[in-house]
């Protein structure tokens, strides 16, 4: 089953349309989809695949070999080119006379092992990219190296791409497609837990409750899920040590530079070096009050449900989990699972409001959605917003996000009425999410007032869902 990627299959399309030469860089974080995006694309078309195996130069030689002969004779034929030029350079002419893509999926395994390929294929563009009809993707996992040895203006191959793709995993309302049987507060829970990462959505069975999906994945010891996480740092990064040190300290509630230093006992430098490593893998997110630019206020949070859920939970369980105790970890984790899914449901709601500006049904026309935080002068306390967005010069929205069991009652959107005051906007449009609806009282509250949005979760999964 395919779901989503509409727009990148739009782009590739397009782009092989052109029936010029192309080049395009695929890459993104392992189990996101790539190659069944680029599956699906190449699935009616002529095309040589060829994914890179972590060996030497001439056994990913012989593959590549293997590869462009199955295509040629449509048959397996033991042909070795005697180098990736002269493999290359027959895959160029033979895309003189016709449309053909070629996937070299997994770059980095075989760039690392031939030094000079990436140099070969900055030769032979700049020397067949008039005459050629040849659409060519590289792929990659391997984030940091795709971004410093192919996108970066100091790679050989700088310059010469035609387009670039990075892949990210679903949003939630992709993410709700991929299944029919959960029930609604399942669909976000399940989103929680594990992303929007297909592969992780593929480990989740809708016929089965949370309960039992979470125990069959994270509290199994057999699942790959179990030690998913500390594989791809393994992967990414040379010190997953550390790595795991850090991420485990946001996790656990250290957000600022300073907590985390602490908790891990390294220097603010060394953290700082190894936080940013992280922003750039997609896993951590520096935040910043809304509005404000980078400041002593910035917090760190984990920027991947699946290791946010993954840090917060296992690691502190694993010893009972490893015994096959988990019926006993669930036992801990279930009571905790709420309060969880506030920071999620925010997200989701964050979504929402995009969507919404996106169809044109928003009232404020913002250019980016974010949280504040800070002191409110009059009481000398700090307070915070969930949502907050600005369409200049004098319009604002603020939006609060409950994730409880209750309904959110008017003393709810009182606060924030109190809280938006605290900007001098002359528009202000004010959005209360709730997971479970709104009391009477706040419904009335609401009615009275013209610049106030009542969503329950129910109404924004059917938004999504339509």
């Amino acid at each position: 089953m395919f779901i989503g990627r509409e727009r990148e299959l739009e782009s590739l399309n397009r782009l092989y349309q052109s029936d010029h030469f192309e080049f395009t860089v695929i890459y993104g974080r392992r189990r996101v989809g790539k190659t069944a995006l680029i599956s699906r694309f190449i699935q009616d078309k002529k095309a040589i695949y060829f994914m890179g195996v972590e060996s030497n130069s001439r056994q990913n030689l012989e593959n590549f070999s293997r590869n462009i002969m199955e295509y040629r004779v449509n048959a397996q034929v033991e042909t070795v080119f005697s180098s990736f030029q002269a493999a290359l350079e027959y895959v160029f002419q033979l895309s003189r006379k016709e449309r053909l893509i070629l996937v070299i999926d997994e770059y980095p395994y075989v760039a690392r092992s031939s030094k000079s390929l990436a140099s070969t294929l900055q030769l032979l563009i700049d020397q067949y990219k008039d005459s050629s009809r040849l659409m060519l993707i590289l792929c990659g996992s391997s984030m940091s190296y795709m971004e410093d040895h192919v996108l970066a203006y100091k790679a050989p191959l700088y310059g010469r791409r035609t387009a670039q793709m990075k892949i990210l995993p679903f949003d939630f309302e992709e993410a709700c497609r991929c299944y029919k049987n959960f029930s609604e507060e399942e669909k976000a829970l399940i989103y929680g837990i594990v992303g929007g990462t297909p592969q992780y959505l593929l480990q989740m069975n809708d016929r089965m409750s949370v309960e039992d999906n979470i125990k069959n994945t994270f509290l199994n010891p057999a699942s790959f899920l179990f030690e998913e996480p500390e594989n791809l740092l393994k992967q990414e990064v040379r010190e997953p040590a550390l790595y795991n040190a850090i991420i485990t300290a946001i996790a656990t509630g250290a957000s600022r530079m300073a907590e985390i230093s602490s908790k891990v006992g390294e220097s603010t430098s060394v953290c700082a070096t190894y936080l940013n490593n992280l922003i750039s893998l997609g896993l951590i997110q520096k935040e910043t009050p809304y509005g404000e630019k980078a400041s002593r206020k910035s917090i760190y949070h984990i920027d991947d449900n699946m290791f946010r859920f993954w840090y917060r939970f296992i690691p502190a369980n694993s010893s009972i989990i490893a015994r096959g105790a988990a019926d006993l970890a669930w036992k801990r984790i279930e009571p905790n699972l709420s309060d969880y899914m506030g920071k999620v449901f925010e997200e989701i709601c964050r979504q929402y409001l995009w969507k919404l500006l996106l169809k044109g049904m928003s009232p404020v026309e913002f250019f980016d959605l974010g949280r504040w935080w800070g002191t409110d002068a009059s009481t000398h306390s700090q307070t915070e917003i969930d949502i907050m967005g600005v369409q200049e010069p004098d319009t604002a929205l603020f939006g609060e996000c409950k994730w409880t069991n209750e309904k959110v009652d008017q003393g709810v959107l009182e606060k924030l009425i109190y809280r938006s005051s605290l900007f001098h906007y002359s528009h202000k449009y004010l959005y209360l999410f709730a997971k479970n609806g709104f009391t009477e009282g706040c419904m009335n509250a609401a009615d009275k007032a013209e610049n106030v949005f009542l969503v329950s979760y129910a109404d924004l999964l059917r938004f999504f869902l339509s």
